[in-house]
């Protein structure tokens, strides 16, 4: 189960500091049905058992395929829970993406969406992407019509800089940010404080990725052992201290996989290994250097 009594605001609604991405519930290269079509269900189902209520999916993953499943493995929803997704990509194939931020289609995929998930207005309705090709201005003005009309309830952006969210901000209100972050990639740690700043939450894609800091005797493989969990539930637990307007959104195919992430709320570090997770990328300079002195080119 997660961890109930630790929450945060996304505007008009509450959830749990730990969601669920759906991503990985499609087929190889995001495109396509899932190769096991009733695990999928099953890992949603559980999803939500196990006390999960933001659910982070988009158009573009299958695409429609993402959005579907949930429709069939969860409606009619609890009334707790609360599902975002994404539009501002086409997909020609599989790892095949393409930004496309003109107001019409961007209108188009929310009325596939609502069709899609089968409700009359989404939670949490995300820019995937800005369209470089398309003012950013009418992107923006398109979520704030959006919402205007009652077809999503709050927005978000997903890959912006600072700069992007406080001209966003000046058409739409902001509930929360999507960007690549995790323990060995850290280049959004001023967004983070632009967002704990505004109270804007913060969504970390990619939350499991470790690197080098993974590896055999390293210090994520030492405090893992130190608590008696898993390298994934450090990596998450390392987030969830780093920051309070942090909620990452671990996804998976797996219902083992699920289980693990899900535990990873209850996980507790201490300001040592906290400290020690923290400075890792430190370790990985001093590695990269004693290798180099130790290959010469």
């Amino acid at each position: 189960m997660v961890d109930n009594s630790d929450t945060l605001d996304l505007g008009a609604f509450n959830v749990h500091r730990l969601g669920f991405g759906t991503m990985q519930l499609t087929g190889r290269g995001v495109w396509g049905p899932p190769r096991d079509h009733d695990t999928a269900i099953a890992v949603l189902r559980r999803t939500v058992e196990l006390g999960v209520d933001l659910l982070d999916t988009a158009d573009s993953y299958g695409p429609n395929v993402a959005e579907e499943l949930i429709r069939e493995a969860l409606h009619p929803y609890p009334a707790t829970l609360r599902i975002a997704t994404k539009a501002g990509f086409t997909r020609a194939g599989p790892n095949r993406w393409q930004e496309c931020g003109e107001p019409e289609y961007l209108r188009a995929q929310c009325e596939g969406s609502l069709k899609r998930l089968g409700v009359e207005q989404i939670d949490l309705f995300q820019l995937h992407r800005i369209d470089p090709e398309v003012p950013a201005d009418e992107q923006f003005g398109l979520l704030k019509a959006l919402r205007d009309e009652g077809k999503v309830r709050e927005v978000g952006l997903s890959e912006v800089s600072v700069a992007q969210i406080e001209a966003a901000q000046r058409i739409v209100p902001i509930v929360s940010v999507q960007n690549q972050y995790h323990i060995a990639q850290r280049s959004a740690d001023d967004v983070i404080e632009f967002c704990e700043a505004q109270r804007v939450g913060f969504i970390p894609y990619a939350p499991l990725g470790s690197g080098k800091l993974s590896k055999s005797g390293g210090p994520l493989d030492r405090v893992a052992k130190e608590l008696g969990a898993t390298v994934p539930q450090v990596c998450l637990a390392w987030l969830l201290r780093r920051s309070p307007v942090m909620l990452p959104i671990p996804g998976t195919s797996s219902l083992g996989h699920l289980e693990e992430n899900c535990a990873a709320s209850r996980i507790t570090l201490s300001d040592a290994q906290y400290q020690e997770l923290s400075d890792a990328r430190k370790i990985l300079r001093r590695w990269a250097m004693g290798a180099s002195q130790a290959n010469p080119q």
